[in-house]
C-alpha cells in the first residue's frame, strides 16, 4: 500500500518536513532489462503476468488419489496435476521445480502452497497463504538520513533484515449475471518495512513510535505490526464493491514484497502517491477492454479514523485496447488528511504499460499532486510530480532482467522546486517455484545544493541491496 509512508514532507518531533507536489510533466526514459516476481498479489497497479510457467500444457481433470492424471508429452517435462493428494505422476517440474542456465530452458512447475500441504483436500474457497522477505543494503534508501527514520522503505542499512512476514486470509467475491457472491480479505505483517504499511494517516500517529488508533502503534523500534487490509466484498454481474481497509488503487509499485520486480521504491512512490485508504470503493466491468472504479475514503493513510477531517473521492478507469496495452489513470481529491494538513488536495496518477515484444515489457508512470495547508500553512501550495520509466527483459522464466529511471520534483524541502533523480539495475532469479532472489544497483543525485543541504549531506549515493523473497 501503494503511497507515501513517513516521508521527509511529515512534521513530526523528529523536525523533518512533509513532501508533496504539482504539475504535469514530461521526460526521461530507460535501458535495462527485467522481469517480475511470478507470485505476486493481485492489483490493478502491478501489471505483469504472474505464470509462472508459460510452457503449461491443459490441466487435468481427475479425481482425488487417481494416478494417472498427468497429460501426455507435456511442453516441459511433466505438470503437477491439481487433485490435491499425492498420484504419484511428476517427479521433474510439479510442486517445488526451479533452477536452470542463465539462458537455457526453464520448468519452474507449480509452487508448494502453504494450504495444500496442511488441507490437500480441501475446498479452496476460503484461503490462504502468505510470504517472508529478507534483506540487505549498503545505504539509507533515499530520502531516509538516519536509521530508523521511516522516511523510506528501507531505512536500516548494514543488516540482515526480516523486511516483511506476511500472512493473508481471504475468499474472493465471484458472481455472474444471475446471482450475487460475497468475499472478504485481511493481511497481517510483522518486519522492518511495517511503519509503510500501518495507519500512519491516523490521529497522533505521526507524533511518534506507538501513537495513533489500528495498527499504528504497533512498532517495536525498527521493527512493527501492520494490518494493511481489512475489508468484505459483494459481487453481483459486472459490479464489485469493497468495504473497510484496503490497497490503494493508484500507482504501479506496492507494499507486498512480491508485488514489485526491484526491492527499492521510487521516491514518488513513497511520497506522492497513498498506501491504504478507508472507504468503499466500487469497480465495473464495462467491457472487455474497460474498467471503471469509484469510491470514497476518510483520506489519505487512514486506518477505521478520520484524521483532520479527511474525505476524499477515489477512482479512475483502467482501458485495455489489445493484450500488449493497459492504461490506467486514477484520480484522489478532496480532503486528503494528513497529507493536505486537513485543507484540499488533488492528485492524478497515470500508468502505461506495454509489451513491446515477446520478452520486453516498458512502463511509464506519471504522478501530479497539490495540496494547500501543508506545515499549517495555509498559503503554501505544495506541488509534487514525477516520471518513472521501467523496462524489464525475460530470459526465461527463472531469469528475468530489468532498469528503472525515477525523476521526480518537489518545492516541499527548500520552498522552490527542486529535482531528484535515481536510476536502478537488477535481476530476478527464481531459484525455486517459491523462491526468487533480487539484487540491484542504485544510484541517487540532485542538480539542488540548496536541496541537498536541507535533507543530506552528501545525498548523492550509489548503493547496493539485495533481498530474498520466499511464498508460501
Amino acid at each position: 500500500m501503494q503511497s507515501d509512508g513517513r516521508t521527509v514532507a511529515q512534521v513530526t518531533e523528529k523536525g523533518v518536513e512533509e513532501v508533496s507536489t504539482v504539475k504535469w510533466t514530461i521526460g526521461m526514459a530507460v535501458l535495462a532489462i527485467c522481469a517480475y516476481p511470478a507470485t505476486a498479489q493481485e492489483s490493478i497497479q502491478t501489471a505483469f503476468n504472474y505464470n509462472l510457467a508459460d510452457c503449461a500444457c491443459e490441466e487435468p481433470s481427475c479425481d482425488v488419489g487417481q494416478s494417472s492424471c498427468c497429460c501426455e508429452e507435456p511442453a516441459c517435462g511433466c505438470e503437477e496435476p491439481s487433485c490435491g493428494c499425492d498420484n504419484g505422476c511428476c517427479d521433474n517440474c510439479g510442486c517445488g521445480g526451479g533452477g536452470s542456465s542463465l539462458f537455457g530452458d526453464c520448468c519452474l512447475g507449480d509452487p508448494c502452497v502453504l494450504q495444500e500441504e496442511l488441507q490437500p483436500c480441501c475446498d479452496r474457497t476460503h484461503a490462504y497463504g502468505g510470504w517472508a522477505s529478507f534483506g540487505y543494503y549498503t545505504d539509507n534508501e533515499r530520502l531516509s538520513a538516519d536509521d530508523g527514520d521511516e522516511f523510506a522503505f528501507n531505512d536500516f542499512p548494514d543488516h540482515l533484515n526480516l523486511d516483511q512476514a506476511w500472512l493473508y486470509f481471504e475468499k474472493v467475491a465471484e458472481a455472474d449475471d444471475c446471482s450475487a457472491d460475497w468475499g472478504y480479505r485481511y493481511d497481517i505483517m510483522y518486519g522492518a518495512q511495517a511503519h509503510a504499511a500501518q495507519s500512519y494517516g491516523n490521529p497522533r500517529a505521526l507524533d511518534g513510535p506507538n501513537l495513533g488508533a489500528w495498527d499504528a502503534s504497533l512498532d517495536h523500534g525498527v521493527y512493527g505490526w501492520a494490518m494493511p487490509q481489512a475489508y468484505g466484498e459483494v459481487a453481483f454481474g459486472d459490479w464489485s464493491v469493497k468495504a473497510g481497509h484496503w490497497f490503494t488503487p493508484v500507482g504501479y509499485e506496492v507494499i507486498p514484497a512480491n508485488g514489485n520486480f526491484f526491492y527499492s521504491h521510487t521516491l514518488t512512490h513513497y511520497n506522492s502517491e497513498p498506501f491504504t485508504h478507508t472507504g468503499v470503493l466500487g469497480t465495473y466491468s464495462a467491457s472487455d477492454k474497460v474498467a471503471l472504479s469509484t469510491g470514497w475514503a476518510l483520506g489519505w493513510d487512514t486506518g477505521f479514523e478520520q484524521f483532520d477531517g479527511g474525505n476524499i473521492f477515489v477512482g479512475g478507469v483502467t482501458y485495455t485496447p489489445s493484450d500488449d496495452v493497459t492504461l490506467i489513470y486514477m484520480v484522489t481529491a478532496g480532503n486528503l488528511g494528513w497529507k493536505s494538513g486537513g485543507e484540499e488536495g488533488f492528485s492524478h496518477h497515470f500508468v502505461g504499460i506495454a509489451d513491446i515484444s515477446e520478452n520486453t515489457q516498458w512502463v511509464l508512470q506519471h504522478d501530479y499532486l497539490k495540496t494547500n495547508g501543508v506545515l499549517g500553512d495555509d498559503d503554501f501550495e505544495d506541488e509534487d510530480k514525477g516520471l518513472t520509466n521501467y523496462l524489464f527483459y525475460t530470459l526465461n522464466d527463472c531469469w528475468k532482467l530489468g532498469a528503472r529511471v525515477e525523476w521526480w520534483r518537489t518545492n516541499i524541502l527548500t520552498g522552490n522546486q527542486a529535482s531528484f533523480y535515481d536510476m536502478t539495475y537488477g535481476l530476478n532469479y527464481w531459484a525455486h517455484a517459491n523462491v526468487v532472489v533480487r539484487p540491484e544497483i542504485r544510484y541517487d543525485w540532485t542538480p539542488s545544493d540548496e536541496a541537498v543541504d536541507s535533507v543530506i549531506e552528501d545525498y548523492n549515493q550509489l548503493s547496493f541491496s539485495i533481498d530474498c523473497v520466499m511464498t508460501y
